[in-house]
């Protein structure tokens, strides 16, 4: 399984938001939003961070998919 954080992306657009604004607005480093740009894992803390500031539910921002190699 592999995390996809498409809808973050697009919750940013929708409200026309940065990356360096959500940085600000949750407290995490430029490096974590790098790791989220990839789809890599993050501490939950952090996701809850996210969610506090963009004040929705973390099943808004990201995904679990299946592995394209076990489709």
């Amino acid at each position: 399984m592999a995390v996809s954080y498409k809808k973050l992306w697009h919750i940013l657009l929708d409200r026309d938001m940065l990356k360096k604004d959500l940085s600000v607005a949750a407290g995490v480093s430029k490096a974590t939003l790098t790791r989220l740009t990839k789809n890599e894992t993050v501490n939950l803390d952090i996701m809850l961070k996210i969610c506090k500031a963009l004040k929705c539910d973390i099943s808004d921002i990201m995904e679990i998919v299946p592995d394209k190699d076990k489709v």
